[in-house]
């Protein structure tokens, strides 16, 4: 049955779509004017970057092969401390890293349980070999497989690893810590104290990376993948017994002193992100409102660095409305008393016995999906449940913001659910919020066999296949997978409070949920892939959106995969002891 679809929705191209990249208050694109308000600047980015049916956002339209960028940033002339491969074990179980505030017993702090930590969340995962080409992929999942996130290690001593405090760059191709900064003991000591977190991981964007391939809208993309490196970071934690949580009240300045990125500069520089704070112990006390003090990060900046960041490219295409839209979203420090996830979801789909390493690092992206694979009602809404905002979820414990993004589901292949269009309401705090910005004529329908602690309602029946091809790029991928998702995100309220800045933390709250699908894809013995090529103005004209007061940020798809014999795979790290320029080719 195709689904009655709203007289004004054509999915043959006949939509007309506004081409004029000017706000409707009248204020400039980017290109035009930098507005002084950095809100228009990132709405103005927002609205040039969007994909509509009859013209893809700005790019260079073709691969420049000769300056594709390096994957692997090296700080060369840093010290290499290489870390320990730590196998993956039955234990602890996938699922038993969901369910109570920490669910495993801590494990001890040392070099071989950090080693595992960062072997779990950004090392390599595998080898792919087709002909003469060889290529890596990481636990951490990037759009095109460009990898621009990076990552950091603040800690204090580390038994079997360094006898002093320091800051290490985390480099996936040795899987190994380039030693960048050391840091006196009692200046660190005074630094996390007030936190009394053990250690800490920063995440820096090189933008170029993105831009390399997708132009403009890179830009999204590299805070997608941010998204996905913080989820996967509190995973491999929990997988350890760690609590992991983002520290919030730092601003983006003087976190780019702390990683020693400050000095950067040009197409490869490194953008500040995040800190994520993480505790080994069993509590994780409310960090201060108004950590850090500015006068120890100044301290620390005056501390020597070893090493020189490496050229990735040999030459670069300018793209200034990303670096237009870089200093729009500048994150000052913040006296900050975050949010804390206390909704609590009963947890009650079987512990399966798959390991939760074994998943974390078998994980893949689709290419493409089957269009025959479905999957259970339990299991779809078992997937859903784990996208929820609660104490349970380690992902969720991390965030300290409120819920910002919903879930729009084009349902094709689930057994015992009628296909359609649904729409989960992931704001447990405010249940039914998400009606009031959506089409009127809806309808609204909880399915027959929808637990009460999941918001899910059914707005159109039908076959939604052909729709949700031609709004994610015409890719039959959104139309051959069990269901595609549409992440929906509140755009003007948080823009307005807390800010601009906090335009790159809704594409995170859709990587993190990108990062869970993923995984719970795995675990039920299929396959997920996100989509960053998708229709914007489509996907709000069949939602009734006819304002920025929502967005569509992220698509994502699960199904039955289609694998591609030709495509060889090796074992992650059999290149050991090879240098870079043998491997990459």
């Amino acid at each position: 049955m195709k689904p009655q679809l709203p007289e004004d929705f054509d999915v043959n191209h006949r939509l007309r779509v506004r081409d004029d990249l000017r706000h409707a208050d009248g204020a400039p694109s980017l290109l035009d004017a930098t507005p002084k308000d950095p809100r228009l600047s990132v709405l103005s980015y927002h609205d040039r970057t969007k994909h509509n049916l009859h013209r893809f956002a700005t790019s260079l339209g073709y691969l420049d092969w000769a300056n594709q960028p390096n994957p692997f940033r090296r700080f060369e002339g840093a010290p290499l401390i290489r870390l320990d491969e730590v196998p993956p074990s039955p234990q602890p179980a996938y699922d038993g890293l969901f369910g109570s505030d920490r669910a495993q017993a801590p494990a001890p702090f040392h070099a071989r349980s950090v080693a595992q930590l960062f072997y779990d969340s950004f090392a390599l995962s595998a080898w792919k070999v087709a002909g003469d080409s060889r290529w890596s992929l990481r636990a951490n999942p990037s759009s095109g497989n460009l990898h621009p996130t990076e990552a950091y290690l603040v800690s204090g001593p580390i038994e079997g690893l360094f006898p002093g405090s320091a800051l290490y760059h985390y480099t996936a191709f040795e899987h190994a810590l380039e030693f960048r900064r050391a840091l006196p003991g009692d200046l660190w000591d005074r630094f996390r104290a007030p936190t009394g977190c053990d250690l800490m991981i920063g995440l820096t964007s090189i933008h170029w990376r993105e831009a390399w391939k997708y132009g403009e809208r890179a830009y999204r993309y590299c805070q997608h993948d941010v998204g996905h490196a913080i989820a996967g970071a509190v995973l491999a934690c929990a997988a350890l017994g760690w609590e992991a949580r983002l520290l919030e009240t730092i601003g983006d300045r003087e976190l780019a002193q702390l990683l020693a990125v400050d000095r950067q500069s040009g197409f490869e520089a490194e953008h500040p992100d995040v800190l994520l704070g993480i505790w080994t112990g069993p509590d994780a006390p409310a960090v201060p409102e108004s950590w850090p003090d500015p006068q120890l990060v100044a301290e620390i900046h005056k501390q020597p660095t070893q090493g020189k960041p490496n050229q990735l490219s040999h030459d670069h295409h300018p793209w200034p409305i990303i670096d237009l839209v870089v200093a729009a979203c500048e994150k000052p420090s913040l006296n900050l008393r975050p949010t804390v996830c206390s909704a609590s979801i009963a947890d009650s789909h079987p512990v399966r016995p798959v390991g939760a390493r074994q998943i974390i690092r078998q994980r893949r992206s689709a290419v493409a999906m089957d269009g025959v694979t479905s999957i259970s009602l339990a299991t779809f809404l078992h997937q859903l449940n784990r996208t929820l905002p609660h104490r349970g979820n380690p992902v969720w414990r991390a965030w300290p913001w409120p819920t910002s993004v919903h879930l729009a589901l084009f349902v094709h292949r689930v057994e015992g659910l009628p296909r359609g269009l649904y729409w989960l309401d992931r704001d447990l705090t405010s249940p039914g919020s998400g009606r009031a910005l959506l089409r009127a004529d809806f309808v609204w329908e909880r399915p027959t066999a929808c637990p009460e602690t999941l918001p899910l309602h059914r707005l159109r029946d039908g076959d939604f296949g052909d729709v949700a091809e031609e709004i994610c790029c015409r890719q039959s991928i959104a139309a051959d997978g069990a269901y595609a998702v549409a992440m929906v995100a509140q755009m003007e309220k948080p823009l307005h409070d807390p800010g601009p800045w906090f335009y790159r933390r809704l594409f995170w709250e859709c990587g993190m949920i990108g990062q869970i699908l993923y995984l719970e894809a795995e675990a039920a013995g299929v396959r997920a892939t996100g989509i960053g090529c998708f229709f914007d103005e489509p996907m709000h004209h069949l939602l009734g959106i006819t304002d920025r007061s929502c967005q569509s940020l992220y698509h994502f798809t699960v199904g039955g995969p289609v694998e591609d014999r030709r495509i060889q795979h090796r074992e992650a790290y059999f290149h050991r002891g090879i240098e870079p320029a043998a491997i990459c080719h």
